[in-house]
């Protein structure tokens, strides 16, 4: 979709997104019981405190937040970790996971079992995480154990272990229905594979989302503002609809760093466009 169909699109809906506003910006009925979810990872906002953070989210409109460690460290103390869950929960946020938190094969069973504790005192159902072909087998008793999914996140054409959602389903095809995926829809775009399809391949082993834009598809450099590059959208936000996807979009907003919140709410802006269209 191009910006101009999208302005087109965006001022017929008119009326579709004034009936959103009693569910704000963050879950957008799209009628029949389907439910689109937007929220942040605030590696976002990887540059500003916790506070600062807490406050940014809140001015973009979504309660839903997917914390890297930035924002709670993962050696965090259990005072530390109950003191920012009230913090964001103060707030009206919702911490909906903790990532991207890498298992390196350097990892003890205690330091894969902390990062699960971790998560377990914050609240968090879900962790993003980055492990190696060695160590994804051993998060499995975890998850059954804590009761924690895990969704493995794809980085592209330098990750060495898990590049593609493809490569990351192959691995992961016979474990628990709580390992998953989280797909990155531009690091999936630059290993050449087609996001539409990569989503609908993951079907229900798609748990969680990161999603941005590119204005080349195979270039990393190339990050937009959503709605300024061609991340094909109107289609991503079709498939997730079709496949009843129960999980987050959570924007990573990887440009801009150090003022990202205008960028971030022009996203915003353009999803929640898209899906008024798709809606009307």
């Amino acid at each position: 979709m191009t910006r101009r169909e999208w302005i087109h699109i965006a001022g017929a809906a008119g009326a579709a997104l004034s009936s959103f506003e009693g569910l704000g910006a963050q879950s957008i009925d799209m009628g029949g019981g389907a439910v689109i979810k937007l929220g942040i990872a605030s590696f976002s906002l990887r540059k500003f405190s916790r506070a600062e953070a807490i406050d940014m989210t809140k001015k973009i409109g979504t309660p839903y937040i997917n914390l890297k460690d930035v924002h709670l460290k993962l050696d965090s103390t259990p005072e530390q970790i109950d003191a920012a869950r009230q913090e964001f929960a103060d707030a009206g946020l919702i911490i909906v996971g903790c990532g991207n938190v890498s298992f390196p094969d350097t990892d003890s069973e205690a330091q894969r079992r902390a990062k699960f504790e971790y998560a377990k005192r914050a609240g968090m159902p879900l962790i993003v995480c980055a492990p190696t072909h060695e160590t994804l087998p051993m998060l499995e008793p975890l998850v059954k154990e804590y009761d924690i999914k895990i969704a493995l996140h794809n980085h592209g054409p330098e990750d060495k272990q898990f590049p593609t959602p493809q490569s990351a389903l192959e691995a992961m095809k016979n474990m628990d229905p709580r390992c998953g995926l989280c797909i990155d829809v531009g690091h999936t775009a630059r290993t050449g594979k087609d996001v539409v399809e990569s989503i609908a391949a993951a079907g229900p082993r798609l748990l969680d989302m990161h999603v941005k834009d590119l204005k080349d598809m195979s270039v990393r450099e190339s990050q937009c503002d959503v709605g300024e590059g061609k991340m094909p959208f109107p289609a991503i936000f079709r498939q997730l609809l079709k496949m009843n996807y129960q999980g987050y979009v959570n924007l990573e907003y990887e440009i801009n760093e150090n003022a990202p919140l205008v960028g971030m709410e022009k996203s915003f802006s353009y999803m929640r466009g898209v899906l008024a269209g798709i809606k009307s």
